[in-house]
């Protein structure tokens, strides 16, 4: 009897374990990537950009993603963010499995928990940054209150320019009102897909000082493809795809970004030879 009561607490406390451990995994990935692989097209005209990738995205975390051009690197993140469909495996996101929902049902995820921030800034000339950060909001038909404009333009240091059209704001400034508009509804996960493409090396570094500032102070989690070793020096962890797959994964010291930059770039130098 005592034996059997035992090995029953036991049991019972490994699968207690198990069960805490797994509650943990998923608390701490705000995205998680299992046995992912995304093909293009079929028979001959088959191609793959994402094979077979499992990986997983702490909250509260910023990681860059990078490889070689054609390497799936914008596909992993249009896949973490539900904008398209893996052929393969499972996708969860803020705790939810993507691939279990439908289409309406995948949008409202979107809208609820993820921010996109784009290359192109995608403003309206007509409207003023306040109205720009609230107009994806009202689209949807969700209410946003005056203090919440005014307080994601505040977080990225705008809060003196909320009447402003982009045509009287800096490259940096109007990318910026874009990452307002991102966060205005404190999303579980930001994705930017080469958020400085299309500024200067000043900007650049205006607009990456911000969003890392919104990781440590916010506890923002974020996923950001870049081609440039500089702008993936200030993510804590930056993520090299090749071929479709997970090539390395190295993480950063935040008290020296000239040195990560310069090993983000040797790392990418190899990759690609």
């Amino acid at each position: 009897m005592t034996t059997t009561a035992t090995a029953t607490t036991t049991a019972t406390a490994a699968t207690a374990a198990a069960t805490t451990t797994a509650r943990q995994a998923s608390v701490q990935d705000a995205v998680e990537l299992h046995g992912v692989r995304k093909v293009h097209g079929s028979g001959d005209h088959a191609v793959t950009a994402l094979d077979s990738v499992s990986i997983g995205f702490p909250r509260g975390t910023f990681t860059a993603i990078m490889g070689p051009s054609g390497s799936g690197k914008s596909t992993l993140l249009q896949c973490a963010a539900g904008l398209e469909q893996p052929t393969e495996g499972r996708i969860v996101l803020a705790g939810v499995d993507i691939g279990e929902q439908n289409e309406k049902q995948r949008t409202e995820l979107r809208r609820e928990h993820i921010g996109f921030v784009f290359q192109a800034f995608n403003l309206v000339e007509s409207l003023t940054a306040a109205q720009n950060v609230e107009l994806p909001s009202r689209f949807a038909g969700r209410k946003v209150r005056p203090e919440q404009v005014a307080g994601a333009l505040a977080s990225v240091g705008l809060a003196d320019r909320a009447s402003h059209r982009p045509s009287q704001l800096s490259g940096g400034q109007q990318q910026r009102v874009a990452l307002a508009r991102a966060l205005v509804t404190r999303p579980d996960v930001l994705f930017a897909d080469e958020p400085t493409g299309a500024l200067d090396t000043v900007t650049s570094k205006e607009v990456l000082r911000m969003m890392r500032m919104l990781v440590d102070q916010e506890g923002q989690t974020t996923l950001m493809v870049t081609h440039d070793p500089v702008a993936a020096s200030v993510a804590d962890v930056v993520v090299f795809i090749k071929d479709g797959r997970i090539a390395d994964r190295i993480p950063l010291n935040k008290d020296s970004q000239s040195d990560n930059a310069a090993a983000v770039a040797a790392h990418m130098a190899r990759l690609e030879a």
